[in-house]
């Protein structure tokens, strides 16, 4: 373990909190620090203590005031106060010695061989994990390579330590897969018994729904296993308000269209990770839920009123700044009935500086989305966009794709007048209160034992799969199809879609499902027909339906020209009851009205579909609500199921 001075589980040698403020900021005052190994480690489990053990851990640490912040402030090089507000991918498992590969994808992104040297050059305030950058192979490595990344950070001169984040919003978007815990996505969470505000009933009458206790706990477990690994930062949770089907970006991401649920369900989120010490993120502001372009390729145009944004999608915003948000990510979209002048939010400080900050008093971190996005590269260049975000109200500039230019571009800026040293100052203080306030000029380093004893223990994993059974939605059930029996169908036939897994689970999704079918007790064969299958594959699937005393499909994203409809209509006409389980929006429902039984799952990752499976064979009930409006297919401007649609045996 190259990144470690000894291997684990032994003490890690580390700077004390005095040593770290008074490197750079000659600071006199003394700094009395009382460390403990649950503040230490940050890693609390999911037992009934965990969570006060942390706070009584936060508690003994002396948190750092404005004062000597400012102070440290004063003693950094311009250089240095540039390099805090980025937050940068980079390849490989290790801060020192990655593989060849990922120095040659280094080089050439970044001109740098390896994390460290990375660090050293740009002294940069954060670093983003992606699985695709090779950041994640397993929790014993993703903890090494976090400790050596803040090791590289406070060996340099006036050194801090990182802010660590990552995309861990569950359900379709995870970085860190098993055996991590992963749980259900954000619409799956939306439509948990819990989830909504007020849950139609027979007779028509609803009820006030406890809507904290499921989010309240993922983001809890969640971020304990974060800080377990030295990720101390999440873009989580959505606080999108998905009122659009065919947005193309947010979707399933999103709690659901009900702006007082996702508010609810956003704080109580929020809640979670702070228990666990995490830095939330609530995002993208001012709101990403009613578009049909994606801003990673396009540049998205909110059309509705300013008058409609106060009361759609503004209330989770509100919401999770009441609940104490760390850190705010913006939009790469134009809103013109919050700023006229065609920028995206990100670069408008009408609505950062003048909305967020100012009407909606939020005095956080603002961090961007990537800046690599096409959303917010469409009218201005690289070198342009990180200067403009600046001057619009941002403080942590996420991942440029060439961090030279932007770097040299806000150096410039500063240099030349258009941005001042006091307006980074104001940034850098945030971002430093945030460092202060997880604890991370205490210690920002984790332990193996610390791993091990939290993620992916036996208690989270179980806490997940029964929140997971609460929020699987049977839409259709005619003639009390469902639960199937294994005396009368024992023989099944599981085919579909079978998109990529989100990251870290196994799949695909149909042998996912015939897999926890047979652990059932039935006899499962899996058939992967994929999203657009052919003539042949769909012939292919009603021979072997012939065979079977009842067929599951998958369907994923079902369109009115898609060929999934082709394939479901011939597996009704073998007289097979045939199941359709959405497997990621709900909305399919819409396209499939011949099926005699449906269910909802709202992603396709193991925890969900395990779920499914066990739901379809009775041994669970369901118990979830739609969290979002089915539209019908011939006339979308009339509801096929409403909010809080959802049945049960």
């Amino acid at each position: 373990m190259p990144d470690l001075p000894r291997p684990f589980p032994h003490r890690l040698p580390r700077p004390s909190r005095r040593a770290v403020l008074t490197a750079g900021a000659g600071l006199t005052a003394a700094l009395t620090v009382q460390g403990s190994s649950a503040a230490r480690t940050g890693s609390p489990t999911d037992s009934p203590g965990a969570a006060s053990a942390v706070s009584r851990a936060s508690a003994r640490t002396v948190v750092p005031d404005d004062r000597e912040l400012r102070a440290l402030i004063s003693r950094m090089t311009l250089e240095e106060k540039v390099g805090q507000l980025f937050v940068m991918r980079v390849y490989g498992h290790s801060a020192t010695a990655p593989d060849q590969a990922d120095i040659d994808a280094n080089l050439k992104e970044i001109g740098v061989r390896t994390a460290a040297e990375l660090i050293a050059r740009y002294r940069v305030g954060g670093i983003i994990y992606f699985s695709w950058a090779h950041n994640i192979r397993d929790p014993h490595q993703v903890a090494d390579l976090s400790n050596g990344l803040q090791r590289a950070s406070l060996a340099q001169p006036r050194g801090l330590p990182l802010l660590i984040a990552t995309d861990q919003e569950h359900g379709a978007v995870c970085r860190v897969g098993r055996p991590a815990t992963l749980f259900p996505g954000a619409m799956a969470i939306g439509a948990g018994e819990k989830g909504q505000a007020a849950l139609p009933r027979k007779g028509g009458k609803g009820r006030a729904g406890d809507s904290t206790a499921d989010a309240r706990t993922l983001g809890r477990i969640a971020g304990a296993e974060l800080r377990a690994l030295g990720i101390n930062q999440n873009y989580s949770p959505v606080a999108d308000v998905n009122v659009n089907p065919a947005n193309p970006v947010i979707g399933v991401r999103s709690f659901g269209a009900d702006p007082d649920a996702v508010a609810r369900l956003v704080a109580a989120e929020v809640k979670g990770y702070q228990e666990s010490r995490v830095a939330a993120t609530a995002k993208h502001f001012p709101g990403h839920g009613d578009t049909d372009v994606d801003s990673h390729y396009g540049f998205p145009v909110i059309t509705h009123s300013r008058e409609l944004w106060e009361t759609l999608d503004a209330v989770p915003f509100r919401a999770a700044i009441r609940a104490g948000i760390d850190s705010i990510m913006t939009a790469h979209l134009q809103f013109p009935a919050l700023d006229d002048s065609g920028d995206p939010a990100t670069l408008s400080h009408p609505v950062l500086t003048g909305i967020l900050r100012g009407e909606l008093g939020y005095d956080g971190v603002v961090v961007t989305d990537s800046l690599g996005m096409e959303g917010v590269r469409t009218k201005y260049g690289d070198d342009r966009v990180p200067v403009l975000a600046l001057k619009a109200g941002v403080d942590q500039l996420l991942n440029p794709p060439s961090l030279e230019v932007a770097w040299n571009a806000v150096l410039k800026a500063v240099r030349d007048g258009e941005l001042t040293e006091a307006r980074l100052d104001a940034s850098l203080l945030r971002i430093l209160r945030l460092k202060a306030k997880l604890g991370l000029f205490d210690d920002p380093y984790v332990t193996r034992a610390g791993v091990d004893r939290t993620v992916g223990v036996r208690a989270h994993l179980e806490t997940a799969d029964r929140i997971a059974e609460r929020t699987t939605t049977l839409l259709v059930n005619e003639g009390r199809l469902l639960p199937l029996s294994r005396r009368t169908h024992r023989k099944l036939l599981v085919v579909g879609a079978d998109p990529a897994s989100p990251s870290g689970t196994t799949g695909p999704p149909t042998g996912v499902l015939a897999a926890a079918f047979t652990g059932l007790g039935f006899s499962a064969t899996a058939l992967s027909t994929g999203t657009a299958p052919s003539a042949a594959v769909v012939d292919q699937a009603v021979a072997a339906a012939r065979t079977a005393d009842a067929v599951v499909v998958g369907t994923y994203n079902v369109t009115a020209d898609s060929p999934q409809r082709t394939l479901v209509e011939r597996l009704l006409a073998t007289g097979r009851p045939v199941i359709a389980v959405a497997l990621r929006n709900p909305y399919d429902i819409a396209w499939l009205p011949s099926v005699p039984a449906c269910l909802a799952t709202y992603s396709w990752t193991d925890v969900e579909l395990r779920a499914a499976a066990r739901v379809i064979a009775g041994r669970v009930k369901p118990r979830g609500r739609l969290p979002v409006p089915v539209q019908r297919a011939d006339d979308p401007a009339k509801v096929l199921y409403p909010i809080g649609h959802g049945l049960s045996y």
